[in-house]
């Protein structure tokens, strides 16, 4: 159950079940004063990234709070551009620095006491640092993804960096459990280390939602581009490959011509991406060998 806080500029805020679940927990062991100042650095690092996703020209519609972050859903995805997708995913972070900085500053001041101060940077800096780590849907985990996308085909650039993170997020369950015996597990940690071990899974398995909605919004992306005149990327394929195994081939920011060779390495055809693209969606052909759809011989 997810429980729904504000609407505020049209976004949708929300408490994931796993902060409610976090929230009763600090009820428990006495800590809710702080896992209040948990919520209120949360949510100034949510406010960051929407921040900079809407003076991009995003649209985000709901944000669901976590106890490391949150989730924005927004219609960007698989559409923008390498950068924005790292200035948004660092905006959040972004802030957990001048709060620190404030903090240090209230503190010398005399304004907050040294424990408060010591208290409030300590968490920012958990926070912070925490969501940099190469997880998706860390914040370093979508910088991680975006870097990838810039050397790999964005197919792949999604498989590996799910696999990446199931494979941390299984490092820090392993970190929860580890000396169990005698102290017991870090029930926070545990409980963080699961979700995005779920999460993860969940993102492996559905990949293919993310890499279909760059393919449609390849059009968009592209215009721009040949509009100013760029480099092709050049895909060499042979004729029995299908069109969803050629577009997997395709990079995030590159605009890709494809040959088709024959024996002997002629080249039998030349395709743009638009062909391919029109195969794939309007023909409703990805399984098409490439030969078979444009009658080679």
């Amino acid at each position: 159950m997810w429980f729904h806080l504000v609407k505020l500029f049209g976004i949708r805020f929300r408490l994931h079940p796993l902060f409610t679940i976090m929230m009763l927990l600090s009820i428990v062991t006495g800590y809710f004063l702080e896992l209040l100042t948990l919520f209120a650095i949360v949510l100034i690092h949510e406010l960051g990234h929407v921040t900079a996703a809407r003076s991009l020209g995003w649209t985000i519609t709901k944000v669901e709070l976590l106890p490391f972050g949150g989730v924005a859903e927004t219609d960007q995805l698989g559409s923008s551009s390498v950068r924005e997708d790292i200035i948004v995913a660092l905006a959040g972070p972004l802030q957990n620095a001048w709060m620190i900085g404030l903090a240090y500053v209230m503190g010398m001041s005399g304004i907050w006491g040294a424990e408060w101060s010591q208290t409030f940077i300590q968490a920012n800096l958990m926070i912070g640092l925490f969501n940099l780590l190469p997880i998706l849907p860390l914040d370093g985990g979508k910088v991680m993804q975006a870097l990838f996308s810039l050397f790999l085909p964005y197919y792949r650039a999604i498989q590996s960096s799910a696999w990446i993170s199931i494979v941390l997020s299984l490092g820090l369950l392993a970190a929860s459990l580890w000396n169990i015996q005698a102290e017991g597990a870090q029930v926070n940690l545990l409980i963080v280390a699961i979700f995005l071990l779920v999460s993860n899974g969940y993102g492996l398995r559905n990949g293919s939602y993310q890499f279909v909605r760059f393919l449609m919004n390849r059009n968009m992306r592209m215009e721009p581009l040949i509009d100013k005149g760029t480099l092709a990327q050049p895909i060499v394929i042979a004729p029995h490959r299908t069109i969803a195994e050629i577009v997997q081939l395709f990079m995030r920011e590159k605009y890709h011509i494809v040959y088709i060779l024959g024996t002997g390495g002629s080249v039998r055809l030349v395709i743009p991406e638009q062909r391919l693209l029109h195969a794939y969606f309007h023909l409703n052909r990805p399984g098409s060998p490439v030969s078979e759809l444009f009658m080679l011989k």
